[in-house]
């Protein structure tokens, strides 16, 4: 007798199981992302309580909460430069019930950095939206006889390495803003880290260190008080905090971008539907013209970009700033 007919339906019945099964599953999955949120929801923030990743994180939550009819709590989990709770985020269930505000220094620049980081900013994680961006700006000691960035770049050329610029320490937006600028300009100034932003300002305020890339709520004061000369916004495009502000872009280094970014994630395989519902509550949320206006005045640009459009973006940002560390040989504090 032969074997081949008994095999031939065996093989049919386990195809015609898995199927079935699969049909069954499909539905489910559908139900339950059509049944969420029954359950409130937990927002990590990764950093402190009062910084800008947590106003960010209970501005948005609060208008959830009442979009969403379930709770939106914010979890401060700082530690270990944000990354901490980043990790904790990517290990939690897929359900929509658990998200991270990231953030490009968790998100963009701390793989390359960290090398033993327990998490990879793209496999582990599902963008909902990149929420939106803060530049930095340029600013010189008034004595350093500069106005633009091409005469700074003329200067830093006649004297390489003895220019300085002043960080919130090694890996830090400022540090790695300076850097891609020495990349992209063909100039090599001379990285003073601190452990802050504030001390590392004082120090350019007192003629300590030449310059320095920060953030412009940290430095508007001292532009203002005539203590620090602004320069240019690393930003791609002009801020609409600082409108008369050109671009480093626009002022001699063409495709220069460095920014600040904070954007959503859910944890890897949460179903597409529940991270298209996400997408549309928080860009609905951003779109309030009371939050756009807080946001404005904390000098982010909103953008609010789809879960594609965000991961397109992520991946540019992991390749740029990984070259940039490597070049740099940046090296954690």
């Amino acid at each position: 007798m032969s074997l081949r007919p008994f095999f031939a339906t065996r093989r049919g019945w386990t195809l015609s199981l898995l199927a079935t099964l699969a049909c069954g599953i499909a539905p489910i999955a559908h139900a339950q992302a059509l049944a969420w949120p029954a359950l409130p929801i937990k927002l990590v923030s990764p950093w402190p309580a009062g910084g800008s990743n947590d106003t960010f994180s209970r501005l948005l939550a609060t208008r959830l909460t009442t979009s969403l009819g379930q709770p939106v709590v914010v979890d401060n989990r700082p530690g270990a430069t944000g990354t901490l709770g980043v990790s904790q985020v990517a290990r939690a269930p897929a359900d929509g019930y658990t998200l991270v505000m990231g953030s490009s220094p968790t998100h963009a620049t701390a793989p390359s950095i960290y090398p033993q980081l327990s998490y990879n900013p793209i496999r582990d994680f599902a963008p909902v939206t990149l929420v939106g961006s803060s530049a930095n700006v340029l600013v010189v000691h008034p004595s350093l006889p500069v106005r633009s960035v091409s005469e700074l770049i003329t200067l830093a050329r006649s004297q390489p390495g003895k220019l300085s610029y002043a960080s919130a320490g090694n890996g830090s937006s400022q540090h790695l803003s300076a850097e891609l600028f020495n990349a992209m300009a063909g100039v090599q100034m001379l990285h003073v880290p601190y452990k802050g932003a504030a001390p590392a300002i004082t120090d350019i305020v007192a003629g300590h260190v030449s310059l320095g890339f920060h953030n412009m709520v940290d430095v508007l004061p001292h532009v203002k008080a005539g203590t620090l000369r602004l320069i240019a916004v690393t930003s791609a495009k002009r801020s609409k905090a600082l409108p008369d502000a050109p671009t480093i872009a626009e002022s001699g280094v063409p495709g220069y971008q460095a920014e600040v970014w904070f954007g959503v994630f859910a944890p890897a395989q949460t179903p597409r539907p529940i991270v298209d519902r996400l997408h549309r509550e928080f860009t609905q949320a951003l779109a309030e013209p009371e939050v756009r206006g807080k946001f404005d005045a904390a000098g982010l640009e909103v953008v609010g970009s789809g879960p594609e459009a965000f991961a397109r973006y992520l991946q540019e940002e992991v390749t740029k700033w990984s070259d940039i560390v490597r070049r740099a040989d940046v090296k954690p504090n």
